[in-house]
Formats: C-alpha cells, structure tokens, sequence
C-alpha cells in the first residue's frame, strides 16, 4: 500500500516541486491544507481524491504517514513541530528554519519525540550536482581548490504578490533563505565542512535582500564562491569547478524545474527524458564535452519512503544545522 502523504501550502513548492514527486515516487497524496481559492480548486483538480483541509490539526487527523511542509517560511517551525508531536515524520521544504535557533527548535522536538524530520535540499539530485560528483570521483579536474556556484537571474522589477521578494528576513523572505540554502547545501556535500570567511547580504530593489555572494573555506582547502541575485544582467555559469589541471564548466540548470513548472510527471521513481546539463572540461584553449548524468528530484522521495521503512533519510538533520548556522552568520558578519 503507498505511503499516504499530507502536504501543507499548495502554491509553487507544493503543487510543482513536491506533489509531483511524491506521486512520482509511489506516495498517495491524501490529503493537502490550503485556504486559497484558487489553490484549492487546483488541489482538487490535481488531486480529486484527497482532503482539502484549512488548518494543520485538521491535516494530521488524516491518518498520515509523512507531512509535506511546503507553506511560507514563517509556517515551517509550528506545523512542523505540531506533525512531530502528532507521530508522523516530516519534510521540510527549504530552509527548515528562518534562523539557527529554529531550526534547532524543530530538530530537538524530533530527537525527543522520537519522530524522524528532514528537510528539502533536492538540489543535491540536480544533473550538475551528480556530474560534480563524477567528475570529483574521475579525478579529471587534478587538485580541486575553487568553486564558483549560481543562482543568477535579472529580474529588476520587484513582483507585488512575491511574499519572499517582500517579506522582511525575519518573516522569512529574501534570496538569503531562499537561494542559498541550494548552493550551500550543495558546496557542503561536495567538500565537506566549511567556515564562512566572506559575506555580503544585500536589498539592491528595496525589499528583502535580493543579491547575496558568500565566500566559504572548506576544511579540505577548496574555497566555495556562492553567488544569489535576482537581479544580475549577465549571469556568470551555473558552476565553475576549478583544478590544477582543468576547470569544469556547466553553464545552465538541468531542465528539472522547468518539467516540473510545466506540469511534468516523473513516472516511477525517473523522468521519461533526458535530464541532463552539458557539462565541458576547460584547458585553455581546449574544450572537451564531459558526460553529464542525469537529474532525478524524484530521487530525494523515493529514499523519504525507504527512510519511513528504516532506511537512512536523505539529508540528515546536521545538514540542516550546518545551513543554517552559516546563514546566521551571514547576516551577522554582512550587517556589524
């Protein structure tokens, strides 16, 4: 029998980045909580069989066996710790937490509820974060000692509706807690701990903070150049992983996000097409195509539902802290 899922909030996170997954990866959608008209009328075209819901006790008297926290940042902490205190285990959609001791909060409600949480870094199933880790494995590259790291758009014109372009840091908007979680979460999966060195938080649009570059040095000597803005003209590559003997170059994101936002379904665990991002070894003059390897979101919950049979869940609650800690101290060090 699949595993029956609840998912709180049912805009872009729930119905385009989680729904479509766990359907994907063989979960029920059961139930969903959202109190938009619209959204609810999506939910129930999406998914004529679940509950609609409007409050989270209501939820998590569907006899669920995970939540799906994809609501607003400033939601995470209670409806996550009411699921924990309810006995079901719990996704957090990213960040889990607005700051360190938040996050803390929800991680040490788990520890003595006994009720396992995780947290959303689907970033880790992208097609250059797998290739990375190929490329890492293949040795192509020689000694590693830079990466440069993207999310780069130009979007000069703030979205009046946009609660993370609006909202202050401390109800949870900005690129800050949106963006970065993605290229830390990353850089620590790739090279291991890390101390940040370098910070710049910035509002360029006047709301919440929209362009964010931080510099991180890993215990292993690779320095991580972690770059957010919504508002860059000219995006630098995606990634730009440099070696003593060759440097790797994706420029794009793999096409995952852009399925997904069309309505695409992974169908039993995988996409049905190519996943790739083109990926090429830079030596000097020479540019050599290097085999990329497909993305799979769908990969993250299909290891969520194995976790709920005793499985190891997908990113571990230390993940989840060593984000959040840096992110603190972004603000701190961007802001004396």
């Amino acid at each position: 029998m699949a595993p029956r899922v609840g998912i709180a909030g049912y805009g872009l996170a729930g119905r385009y980045f989680h729904a479509p997954l766990l359907r994907g990866a063989g979960f029920e959608v059961a139930a969903i909580l959202t109190t938009n008209s619209a959204r609810i009328s999506n939910a129930k075209t999406d998914f004529p069989q679940a509950e609609i819901v409007g409050n989270i006790d209501d939820l998590l008297n569907c006899k669920l066996d995970l939540l799906v926290v994809a609501s607003t940042n400033d939601a995470h902490a209670k409806q996550a710790i009411a699921s924990l205190k309810a006995g079901v285990p719990v996704v957090v959609d990213k960040p889990m937490g607005r700051t360190l001791k938040e996050t803390q909060e929800i991680i040490d409600v788990s520890k003595q509820t006994g009720v396992p949480v995780t947290t959303y870094f689907n970033r880790k199933w992208d097609s250059d974060s797998l290739t990375i880790k190929k490329v890492l494995a293949d040795g192509v590259l020689g000694k590693i000692f830079r990466l440069e790291s993207r999310f780069e758009v130009f979007k000069p014109r703030l979205k009046g509706d946009s609660w993370r372009e609006n909202q202050s840091a401390a109800e949870g908007g900005g690129n800050l807690l949106d963006l970065q979680p993605h290229l830390l979460s990353t850089a620590l999966d790739w090279f291991g701990p890390a101390e940040l060195i370098s910070s710049s938080v910035r509002s360029i649009r006047g709301a919440s903070d929209d362009d964010i570059v931080l510099v991180l040095k890993h215990k292993n000597g690779v320095d991580s150049y972690l770059s957010a803005s919504a508002i860059m003209g000219a995006a630098g590559p995606r990634i730009r992983l440099v070696g003593d003997q060759a440097t790797l170059i994706i420029q794009e994101l793999d096409p995952q996000e852009s399925l997904l936002k069309a309505g695409g379904q992974p169908v039993d665990g995988k996409w049905q097409q190519s996943t790739k991002s083109q990926a090429f070894i830079h030596k000097g003059s020479e540019v050599i195509p290097f085999p990329s390897i497909d993305g799979n979101y769908t990969e993250f919950y299909s290891l969520v539902k194995a976790a709920l049979s005793g499985s190891p869940w997908p990113v571990t609650t230390d993940e989840a802290l060593a984000v959040a800690k840096i992110i603190d101290q972004a603000r701190e060090i961007s802001f004396r």
